[in-house]
């Protein structure tokens, strides 16, 4: 079951804080069809949020098709999305980055803005319709290049 975890300082409203905690769990596996969401109250218990925080977060999933409610019985996940699983070797890859950031004295905020920059570069933006950037685009010889450089032995 997952655990919903707020950030009060972070300015993402309470709601969408956990339908992208839900989110990420059905993106990684975590959450698969047929498993029950914890219960408004058991949310509550655990974050100390309002109860109706959670029922308009749980109605957004329901409403993006991703979960059912089900009358006494609880809210139940529908379907999942992605196919990164929590296991995938790309995560240890991923962690590997993640220490070597914060060996280079990067924080946690700077090591997001540069993985998202990264994201941004290499898939397409849909909000606004922007393409993959080809290999040649971010060039590090070219002006203004850049390039995050991952050592062999880590790929």
């Amino acid at each position: 079951m997952v655990e919903y975890r707020i950030d009060r300082r972070s300015g993402v409203a309470t709601y969408v804080q956990i339908v992208q905690q839900t989110k990420q769990a059905l993106r990684l596996g975590l959450l698969e069809p047929g498993d029950r969401l914890p219960t408004a109250r058991e949310v509550v218990e655990a974050t100390a949020i309002n109860p109706n925080t959670v029922l308009k977060a749980y109605r957004e999933l329901e409403r993006e098709g991703l979960v059912e409610a089900r009358r006494g019985l609880g809210t139940f996940v529908r379907r999942s999305l992605g196919a990164a699983p929590a296991d995938s070797p790309l995560r240890g890859e991923l962690a590997d980055w993640a220490r070597r950031a914060g060996a280079a004295g990067l924080d946690r905020e700077d090591a997001a803005a540069l993985f998202a920059s990264v994201l941004d570069e290499h898939f397409p933006d849909v909000h606004h319709g922007q393409s993959p950037a080809t290999p040649d685009e971010h060039d590090p010889a070219a002006p203004g290049g850049e390039q995050l450089s991952i050592p062999k032995g880590d790929r």
